[in-house]
This record gives structure tokens, sequence and C-alpha cells, in this order.
């Protein structure tokens, strides 16, 4: 297709040129006039309405089709909650309005809304208070080392190190790392952290344990009570990397059994939009000895009831998102909370664990899966017997289910299995889907044993051929050439 400024013919327009008097220039001081007008395209306003049109048309939404995308879930957005924060209460409130004063009745619905998603977040966690300042899950994992870091200053401790399970989350090190610590990795045995490598490392030196329960692997961390109790002998920190809460919400409280901090992906659990990278929402937990460090501001009732954004807490470790977090992605959480209840989202784990297990037994029999056991909500399988018989690799699976119209699960994912393939299905496709899927990928496995070169020609019928995703990310072209 040809871009948009390839498809400009001078003298264009969409529109009737406006009269002298109308023209922009005679609005604007001439200090901040350009030298010369910008090199937009000249169209007419079918063709503009036809190319935007056709590449919305190329845009995969989970609207269209399927995700089997684990580590990284595009989880179906409910339209109620776009109903909901849609409401001109909502939408048409500036973040400087004020509180109490003039205004605050135009303030204190936003401002319940933050209490309340606060406390629902801190009942389905466990967790004794929360903050909707971070901005992503990653955003969160820096806000929840910084908070550990902050912890550890405030009592004298000299800690310099974090430990992070190979089983962890990718974003896991990074976030330890720009938090000012040392990252310490170990391995897992039998897909799960081993307490005898975590003994080989833990010392007086370690301010906390980064972990991901479920795993990456989806299975739970049956070492969990033993590993809680090594840390506290050193006043070490249980950090609980929350993507992967949809496997447990209703079964388990992280503060529960013993972790200090907890992000949560909003996208992941609780059906907010993620696409193209935001936006997004991480909110951060924690456990009541770290709640002084928390970010500022923090919503607090006053004597009377009215709600304030309260910036009085000196030990804070400041402030980590402009205003106060994505609040239109928290008030979509806050409707999906409030229409699932309690027991809603418990059987939204439940019906996630279920189409996991589904989807591991029907693919057992077709695709190695290194760890096949009752599983959470994902699970990772691995093509190498396909590589090894007729060089067909993970990559090229992946490729041609786009062909069959279906986004491509994770690949390579975590780095612990070669060749590896993480399905996450959640809770919202019907058996119908998840058996459209299988029967699909069974096709594409067993066509590897007659023709894998098909396979890593794949794909055919998208809008660009497979392409090199390395040079891709590594030499960006993000204009187009003169």
């Amino acid at each position: 297709m040809k871009t948009v400024f390839a498809q400009s013919v001078p003298g264009r327009t969409a529109c009737l040129p406006p009269m002298p008097e109308e023209r922009a220039e005679s609005f604007i001081p001439k200090n901040l006039l350009r030298a010369k007008r910008p090199a937009l395209p000249e169209m007419s306003e079918l063709d503009v309405v036809r190319h935007f049109t056709r590449l919305s048309r190329l845009n995969y939404g989970v609207d269209s089709n399927f995700y089997p995308l684990g580590s990284c879930t595009m989880k179906y957005n409910p339209k109620f909650t776009e109903q909901v924060a849609a409401l001109p209460g909502f939408s048409r409130l500036h973040p400087l309005l004020p509180q109490i004063k003039s205004a605050g009745l135009y303030t204190q619905g936003a401002l319940e809304v933050m209490y309340e998603t606060e406390r629902m977040l801190c009942e389905l966690t466990g967790m004794s208070a929360f903050t909707l300042h971070p901005m992503a899950g990653a955003h969160g994992e820096l806000t929840g080392a910084m908070l550990i870091a902050a912890y550890h200053k405030d009592k004298g401790n000299k800690k310099t190190k974090v430990i992070c399970p190979d089983s962890a989350h990718g974003t896991n090190p990074a976030s330890a790392a720009l938090a000012g610590f040392e990252v310490v990795n170990i391995e897992s045995k039998d897909g799960m952290l081993d307490p005898a490598a975590l003994d080989a490392v833990l010392d007086d030196d370690v301010a906390a344990l980064m972990m991901t329960c479920p795993n990456t692997l989806g299975l739970f961390e049956k070492h969990l009570p033993e590993i809680v109790e090594k840390l506290r002998k050193i006043d070490a920190l249980l950090y609980y990397d929350g993507a992967n809460l949809n496997a447990i919400m209703g079964k388990m409280r992280v503060g529960d059994v013993g972790f200090d901090v907890v992000h949560l992906n909003l996208h992941k659990t609780l059906a907010t939009p993620h696409g193209g990278g935001g936006p997004g929402a991480g909110p951060v937990g924690v456990s009541e000895r770290l709640k002084p460090f928390l970010p500022i501001s923090r919503v607090d009732k006053l004597r009377d009831g009215r709600l304030f954004l309260n910036y009085d807490y000196p030990k804070s470790i400041g402030f980590m998102a402009p205003f106060y977090g994505n609040f239109g992605v928290v008030l979509k959480a806050y409707a999906y909370i409030l229409r699932l209840g309690g027991e809603g989202l418990t059987r939204a784990s439940e019906y996630a664990v279920l189409n996991a297990n589904y989807m591991r037994k029907r693919l057992e029999d077709y695709l190695h899966i290194p760890y096949n056991r009752i599983c959470m909500h994902e699970f990772v399988a691995s093509a190498c017997d396909q590589q090894a018989s007729c060089g067909v690799r993970a990559l090229d699976i992946a490729k041609a289910l786009l062909d069959r119209g279906y986004h491509a699960p994770t690949i390579y994912f975590p780095l612990i299995v070669k060749e590896c393939m993480m399905f996450e299905p959640t809770e919202t496709e019907s058996k119908e889907t998840l058996d459209a899927f299988v029967d699909d990928l069974i096709e594409i496995l067993e066509s590897a044993k007659t023709d894998p070169v098909a396979l890593q020609d794949a794909p055919l019928t998208t809008p660009v051929r497979r392409l090199d995703e390395t040079k891709a990310a590594r030499s960006m072209i993000l204009i187009e050439p003169a």
C-alpha cells in the first residue's frame, strides 16, 4: 500500500480553501510562524477516507480475532466499561480542578472512584494500601523496587541485591537495576524456584526477591511458604509480579501468604485496553510496613467525609506519574470489578485455568510440553521436535498462524525452554474458538512433516511477508526516505 505522502498530488485539497481573512496565519503571532509551510500531503477527502479506512482494516484486534498471546494477554475489553469512561462527569474533568473548594462537587466523584478502587484492590490482593500512579506494569515494577529501596534506607539496612529467578518476567531484572540494585539470577528446578539455589545466594545484602506466581511456565510456586520464611529471617522483602494474577483471583490473596509488594496489570487482570503500547495502568499495593513510602499524592478523607489529595507523607518516594496515573483506565477497571463482583472475578480465574488446561491436553500429542502437568492460566510448549525432524522452528509456526487469521503466541520466552511457544487463552474465549485454533495449529504441525519449506516461507497472505525483525528493531526507519 502506498503511503499517504506517495498519494499526494500538488494542489489537490480535501476542502475549500479558506478566505484570506480566515487563514490561520492571521491568528498566530508572526514570531511563531514557520519559515515555510510543512510538507503535508495534498489529497481529496475521498482519498484520505479510503486510505485510513484501508489502514484500519489491517489492524489486528481482540474484537476481530483470537489472541493466544501468553505473557502479555490481550484480554477482551467489555464495551460497558467504555460507556462508563465516556460519561461526561468523568471525561470532561480537568486534573487541575480544585478538590475541595469551589469546584469540589465536580471532583468528588473521580476521587471516590480512585479511593474505592484502591480499597477493592486491597481486598483482592490482601494488601494494606495501593497507589494508582504507575502507568504500566513495568512502571509498577519500578515503583515497587523504589519502595523496597526506601524501606531499607529508612531502616538503615545496607542492602544491595535483588534476586530474580529465571522463571520470572523479563522486566523484573531491569526494574531492580533501575532502582539501583545488583541483580542476582537463580536457576529453576523442575520449572519452579529452587530453595537450594535460593540458599546459595541468600545473605544479609539481599533486599528482596521478585517472583512471578504462577511463573512464566504457568506453574504455581509450591515452595512459597518456605521461601517467605527464609526472607523474613534476613529482613528481605518479597515482590509479587502481578502480571499472572488472572490465574488466582479469588483463590489466593498474595498479601495473606507473605508478599510485601505487588503490581497489577489492569489490562491482563481487570479487562482494560492495552493496545499499541498503551494506555495502561500498573497499580502497586504494599503491606503495612511499606505504606509510608507510597507515591504522592494519596486520596484521603476529611472528617466530614469529603475526599482530597494528600501530599503530606514525608517518607514518600514522591511522584511516579503526571497527576494521578491513567484515570480513564482505572475507571474501566473499577466498573469491571463492580460488575463482576467477588464471585465473578473468581469464576474468571477458574475459566482461564480451565481454558489453558483444555488447550494443553489437546496439543500434548503434537507439541513437546516440557512441564506437562496441571497448569494455571498459561502453559509453555516447545517446537524442538519439529526443529529436529524437519527444520521447522517456533518462528515458522507462529508465522503460519498469521496466514490462518490468528495472532501468534509469544515465542522464545521464557528463555529456559528451547523453541518455546507460550499459550494463554484467557477466560473469555469459547470452546469453539479454542477448538478452531487448535485444529488449525495441528494442521500446521502436520504439514511441517510433508512441506516444511512452505512454513519457512510463511506468512503469504499478510500485507508484508516475513521481515527481519532483529534488523527492524535495531535499525528503525521512522520517516519515509526523501
